[in-house]
């Protein structure tokens, strides 16, 4: 019998213990893990790190990596275990299980599978031969260039890879370097996107925009003021007409005109170009794919926000989601493609499936360097990088107010630089110009929301870890660090002007009078450049 009782009361004691300490383990649970160096300086060093590393050794990965680590090290309190921890599951694994991440990785993958079928098709050689006629100079390659890559406004990730798979064969012709085509690229991705009305950056704007304001209205009212975009628009065409390069670009220019298009050995998209054939196939074989992929995209973009479900056009691009939207349409036109193809008996279907692992292996770089951008994004913020920008923006707003606008345009150009990321730095600073200006000055409040707009992008430009960037890079098959060194002294160039019109624009908050003087600065430029570095005569 007491044996009995000293089993019950074995059994009984340590059921009473758990339920008594289940409202304590549930009260543990609710407390929230805050590291010691959170929104603190420390938090802004993982990726400065990483980006130094990556532009002195030329070598990305493990750049990137270390940089992760450190973040993961700092977010532990100097831990093992917390640390390995940390980066694979809340970094690597959280990234890689992230929704949004993966449509994005998906619609990768099927564009570098649409680009091997039209390799193998034989239409891009059919449409280099074409463009080959028909585009007859170096000028002419770089400004239908710039002119596909402003008409494909919808979203930038689209921008990137489109318009690097059609141009890469007209480029080659003319000897244009591949760090050239990627920087034409990537400076009509993001630049032209945050100024086109119906884009995903609009709705992203707009949906960033608290309290009553109409945040559409305001982003439609800040495009005057958004010179950096403007600005870089205005550069791009300048050099092509001027025939002016300089900084690490003109080496890789030289070079090309000598018939190497990398300048470095690194040429991690090399075999991709062996996918190229010559064959019966015709331009078509590139063009109509490449405009249903466009419609495809466009239409699930419209489909993501609810557009074929009874909502407006313009609501459902504000409520979009980019990473359903480009995977859907791509998958689309990616059917659509093998189904063409084979039809016009230009490749069999076993042809056709062949290209589903080499797209996919022409993709890896891009997708290695997405992951661990991706990743050291998720470091940073969790040791709060933007909650101590926010935090000294906003314990500074309301001083030198008609500086404002040149002080949020380098704040936004720092904090998009240091994480990779302008969408989140637009989560950051609007609200806080919203809540500095609104009913106050909403002018200024306008040229601040563009500020940051412009600040943001421009660091977005600049950033090796910014997915943009690293989606240029693939679209040209142009190996990444060479793409950062060469565009740098550009995007600075117009970033400079930017900051010079930014302060003309506090004191004015004229958008009729500052923008042609913005843009007059940024001719006067360009003339300087073309009497510094110009060429006399165009070469092929």
């Amino acid at each position: 019998m007491k044996n009995m009782q000293r089993r019950m009361a074995g059994t009984i004691v340590p059921v009473i213990l758990m339920i008594i300490s289940c409202p304590l383990l549930a009260f543990a649970a609710e407390e929230e893990y805050v590291p010691s160096m959170y929104a603190s300086f420390w938090s802004l060093i993982p990726p400065v790190v990483a980006i130094v590393l990556a532009l002195i050794t030329k070598e990305v990965y493990s750049s990137l990596f270390l940089g992760i680590v450190i973040g993961g090290v700092f977010w532990s309190g100097f831990t093992f275990e917390g640390t390995f921890n940390h980066v694979l599951q809340d970094g690597i694994i959280g990234s890689l299980s992230d929704s949004y991440n993966v449509g994005i990785l998906v619609f990768l993958v099927i564009l570098g599978i649409m680009v091997c079928l039209m390799n193998k098709a034989g239409g891009s050689a059919a449409f280099g031969d074409w463009a080959d006629t028909h585009i007859k100079s170096r000028i002419g390659a770089q400004l239908a260039t710039v002119c596909l890559g402003v008409l494909i406004f919808i979203d930038d990730y689209f921008n990137c890879l489109t318009v690097g798979s059609v141009m890469r064969p007209v480029t080659d012709k003319h000897h244009i370097s591949r760090s050239k085509l990627a920087y034409l690229i990537d400076a009509t991705a993001a630049p032209v996107c945050i100024i086109a009305p119906i884009s995903s950056w609009a709705a992203a704007v707009a949906g960033f925009v608290p309290g009553d304001e109409d945040g559409f209205a305001v982003f439609i009212k800040a495009i005057p003021f958004n010179y950096y975009a403007i600005l870089t628009i205005i550069m791009m065409l300048g050099l092509a007409l001027l025939q002016v390069d300089f900084g690490p670009m003109r080496k890789h220019e030289d070079n090309a005109l000598n018939g190497d298009l990398y300048t470095t050995p690194d040429r991690p998209y090399a075999d991709a170009e062996k996918e190229i054939v010559e064959s019966n196939g015709k331009v078509i074989d590139l063009v109509l794919p490449v405009v249903v992929l466009i419609l495809c995209c466009a239409a699930g973009i419209m489909y993501s926000g609810g557009f074929f479900s009874g909502t407006s056009f313009v609501e459902s691009f504000s409520s979009s989601d980019a990473s359903i939207g480009l995977s859907t349409g791509s998958l689309f036109a990616l059917i659509f493609a093998v189904i063409f193809f084979v039809a016009r008996r230009v490749l069999s279907f076993t042809d056709c499936m062949s290209c589903v692992p080499d797209g996919f292996k022409a993709m890896v770089p891009a997708i290695l360097i997405l992951t661990f951008a991706w990743t050291l994004k998720s470091m940073t913020d969790s040791l709060g990088a933007a909650e101590f920008v926010a935090g000294l923006m906003e314990s500074s707003a309301r001083n030198l107010v008609n500086f404002l606008p040149a002080i949020i345009f380098l704040v936004g150009c720092f904090l998009a630089f240091a994480t990779g990321t302008s969408w989140g730095t637009f989560g950051i600073l609007i609200p806080i110009v919203v809540a500095v200006f609104a009913g106050q000055n909403d002018q200024l409040m306008i040229i601040s929301i563009s500020a940051c707009m412009a600040g943001a992008v421009c660091g977005d430009h600049c950033s090796p870890i910014s997915d943009t960037t690293i989606m240029a890079s693939a679209g040209a098959q142009c190996n990444h660090i060479n793409h950062v060194n060469t565009q740098l002294p550009y995007a600075i160039t117009a970033a400079a002007v930017s900051f010079v019109s930014y302060i003309i624009a506090g004191f004015v908050q004229n958008a009729f009078i500052v923008l042609p003087i913005a843009i007059l600065l940024m001719l006067g430029v360009l003339v300087v450049l073309r009497k510094m570095y110009g060429k006399e005569k165009e070469e092929i």
